[in-house]
C-alpha cells in the first residue's frame, strides 16, 4: 500500500535529544545511493590519433600535433575493422577548427571498441571548439564515445534527416555535445538525436535541439540514462523513448519549448522493428525524475503504454497551456509494412498484428506519478489538470489486455499543481475516461485528497528568469509529499518474458544533484531542506553537532531542554555542505534537544 505522507514542512529538518551519552532521534535520516551516475570510461588502454582540419595532411601519421591528420574520413578509416579491438584503443582528439560534411564519414559502421579499448572521439581544445558540420549514422558499433563536439546543421541545409543518428550498436557515449538540428532560422532536423536497436546507451550534459519531430527520439533501446542535458525547440514532444524500450533513468535535464508535449515514455511503434523479448508494452522500467520541464503546448510529461513508470520531483512550469498537464493513455502500435516480422512477433506473444493503421491498444500498468511541482501562472492555464484514458479494445489476434487500461495501478500522489481557476476539471470527468470511482488508487476523491491541487499559488524563485526552485522557507514546503513505493514486481507479461528492473523507487538526490535525505518538497529541488543534523558528540563538557546541509542557504541550529523553548547555537550560510556547531554548556543538563532550521 502507498506510504504515508513524508515530512511536508521541512523548515524544521530534525530534532535530537541527549540523555547522557545516549540519542533520541525521533525518525531516521539516512542518505541513500544517488539514483543515477555519470558513466564511467574506467582507464582504458588508448592510442591518440590527432585530427586538424586547418593544418593537417592525411599523409601524415596522426601520432602528434604537428604529424595530425586533416580529415575525420582518414581517421575513421585508419581504425581496425570488424575485428572487436584488444591490446590498445584509439582516442581521437579533434583540434580547433570546422570539419566540413565531405571530410566526415556520412556512414560509421562495424567499429568495434571494448571495455578496456574503447574509441573515443573528442575535442582537444574543450567544448564548441571542434565543429562537425556532416550528419553521422552510425551503424554496428560498440563503445564508440562522442565527447564535447558540436555537431551543426548549416544554413541552407535540405534537413530531413538526423543530425546524430545511432542504430543496431552497443556501449555508446554522447557526452557534453552539443546537437542543433537547427540552420538557423528553421528546424531542419526531423530528429536532432536518433536511436534505433541501441544498447547501454548514454547521454550526458548534451544540448540537444532544433527538430520539426523530437529533438531526442529512442526508439527500442535498452540500459541507460540521459543526465544533465538540456532538450528543446520540437515541432512534437522535446523527447520520446518507446518501441519497447527499457531500463532507463531520464534525470536532471530541462525540456522546453516543446509545441506537442516536454517527455513522453512510450508513443507508437512499428510491430516490426520491436526486439524480443521487450514485445509488449512501450516502454519498461523508466524512471523520470528530478527534472524542469517549462513552455509546452500541451503535456509537461506523459506516458503513453508504459510498464513500471516513475514520474517524481519534477517541476513543471507553463505546460499544458493548450490542452492538460500530464498524460497517462495507451501506446500506440502499428505494421509498417514487413507482414512476416510482424507475424513472428506476434507469433512470440508481442502484443501487436498485421494492421497497417496505428491503433491506441497497448496498456499501461505501474505508472507512479508523486511528488511533482506543475505551475502555469496566470494567463497560462490548461483546459484540464490530466489526461488518463478510459479503457481500450485491442484487435482480436494481438494478444494485448482485453481491456487495455491506462490506470491499473495508476498512482498520482504528493502533487502540488497550480493551474487555472479552482473549478477547472481534473480532466477524468467523463464516464469514460480512466480514474472512475472504481479504481481503487486512482479516483478524483483520491487525488483531490492526496494532491494540493489548486489551493494556493507556489512562491518559486525566479521562474521567470529560470530559477525553478522553491521559495526558502516558503508555501511550497506547505504541500505534502509521500514515500514512493517500490514498483509490485512478478506482474511483467510472457511470453516473451522480459528481464526484471529495478522496483525500487528510493531518491537519493534532487535536481542539483546534492543528496535528498527525505522526499522532501514538491519539484525537482530539495531548495535548502535537505540537511542532516547528526548525533551530538561530547568534547569535554561541550557538546558538537554536525550539520550537513545545501551550500548557499541559511540555517540556525538551535538547543532546547523541553521542546518548547529553543535558543540559538548560531546560523550559517553554508558555505560548504558541512557545518560544525558547539554547546558550551551541555554538560550542566541531562536532557538536551537539537533541531536545524532552514531561515528564509
Amino acid at each position: 500500500m502507498p506510504g504515508r505522507p513524508a515530512w511536508p514542512r521541512l523548515s524544521i529538518a530534525l530534532v535530537c535529544g541527549l540523555l547522557g551519552g545516549g540519542v533520541l532521534v525521533p525518525r531516521a535520516a539516512c542518505g541513500q545511493e544517488a539514483f543515477g551516475s555519470v558513466y564511467s570510461i574506467g582507464a582504458p588502454a588508448l592510442a591518440e590519433v590527432w585530427v586538424d582540419p586547418v593544418h593537417g595532411n592525411d599523409a601524415n601519421s596522426g601520432s602528434s600535433t604537428n604529424q595530425a591528420l586533416r580529415t575525420i574520413n582518414e581517421a575513421w578509416g585508419r581504425l581496425p575493422t570488424p575485428a572487436v579491438l584488444t591490446g590498445t584503443g584509439y582516442r581521437i582528439w579533434l583540434m580547433a577548427g570546422d570539419c566540413e560534411a565531405p571530410e566526415i564519414p556520412s556512414w560509421w559502421e562495424s567499429r568495434h571498441g571494448s571495455r578496456d579499448c574503447p574509441i573515443i572521439f573528442q575535442a582537444a581544445a574543450g567544448r564548441h571548439t571542434s565543429r562537425l558540420h556532416g550528419y553521422p549514422d552510425v551503424y554496428d558499433c560498440s563503445y564508440l564515445y562522442f565527447i564535447d563536439l558540436d555537431i551543426l546543421t548549416d544554413l541552407g541545409s535540405s534537413g530531413g534527416g538526423n543530425t546524430l543518428h545511432l542504430a543496431s550498436s552497443d556501449h555508446i557515449l554522447v557526452r557534453g555535445c552539443t546537437l542543433s538540428g537547427s540552420d538557423g532560422v528553421e528546424n531542419k532536423a526531423q530528429e536532432t538525436l536518433k536511436a534505433n536497436q541501441v544498447q547501454h546507451l548514454y547521454v550526458e550534459d548534451c544540448e540537444i535541439s532544433g527538430a520539426f519531430w523530437y529533438p531526442l527520439d529512442f526508439m527500442v533501446v535498452q540500459y541507460g540514462h540521459v543526465r544533465g542535458c538540456r532538450i528543446h525547440d520540437a515541432g512534437e514532444w522535446c523527447a520520446v523513448i518507446k518501441g519497447g524500450s527499457a531500463y532507463f533513468t531520464v534525470e536532471e535535464n530541462e525540456f522546453y519549448n516543446g509545441n506537442v508535449g516536454g517527455f513522453v515514455a512510450g508513443n507508437g511503434s512499428g510491430f516490426e522493428f520491436m526486439v524480443s523479448p521487450w514485445l509488449h508494452y512501450e516502454v519498461y522500467d523508466l524512471k523520470f525524475v528530478n527534472n524542469v520541464i517549462h513552455h509546452t503546448g500541451t503535456a509537461g510529461m506523459g506516458v503513453n503504454g508504459g510498464y513500471n513508470v516513475l514520474l517524481a520531483h519534477n517541476t513543471l512550469y507553463k505546460v499544458g497551456t493548450n490542452d492538460h498537464l500530464v498524460e497517462v493513455v495507451q501506446g500506440m502500435r502499428a505494421c509498417n509494412g514487413d507482414v512476416a516480422g510482424c507475424l513472428s512477433r506476434n507469433a512470440a506473444g508481442g502484443w501487436g498484428d498485421t494492421n497497417t493503421v496505428e491503433e491506441q491498444y497497448i496498456p499501461c500498468r505501474n505508472v507512479f506519478v508523486y511528488n511533482n511541482l506543475i505551475y502555469n501562472p496566470s494567463g497560462f492555464a490548461g483546459e484540464c489538470h490530466l489526461a488518463i484514458n478510459g479503457p481500450a479494445t485491442p484487435p482480436a489476434d494481438s494478444h494485448a489486455p482485453n481491456p487495455a487500461c491506462a490506470d491499473d495501478n495508476l498512482q498520482i500522489r504528493g502533487n502540488l499543481i497550480w493551474n487555472g481557476a479552482p473549478d477547472l476539471p481534473l480532466g477524468i470527468e467523463d464516464p469514460a475516461s480512466g480514474g472512475q470511482p472504481g479504481n481503487l488508487t486512482c479516483n478524483a476523491t483520491q487525488l483531490r485528497a492526496e494532491n494540493t491541487i489548486n489551493v494556493f499559488e507556489p512562491e518559486l524563485a525566479d521562474p521567470e528568469h529560470g530559477n525553478f526552485r522553491a521559495a526558502p522557507a516558503g508555501n511550497v514546503f506547505g504541500a505534502p509529499t509521500f514515500a514512493i513505493p517500490p514498483f509490485p514486481g512478478n506482474d511483467r507479461p510472457s511470453p516473451p518474458l522480459a528481464p526484471a528492473g529495478n522496483l525500487a523507487n528510493l531518491l537519493g538526490r534532487n535536481g542539483d544533484g546534492g543528496p535528498r535525505y527525505r522526499p522532501g518538497p514538491a519539484g525537482a529541488y530539495t531548495s535548502g531542506s535537505s540537511m542532516l543534523l547528526s548525533a551530538p558528540r561530547p568534547v569535554g563538557d561541550e557538546r558538537r553537532l554536525r550539520l550537513v546541509a545545501e551550500p548557499g542557504y541559511h540555517y540556525q541550529v538551535e538547543v532546547a531542554t523541553n521542546l518548547v523553548d529553543w535558543d540559538a547555537l548560531g546560523t550559517t550560510n553554508a558555505v560548504t555542505a558541512t557545518n560544525d556547531f558547539l554547546d558550551p554548556t551541555a554538560g550542566a543538563f541531562g536532557w538536551r534537544f537539537y533541531r536545524a532550521k532552514l531561515l528564509p
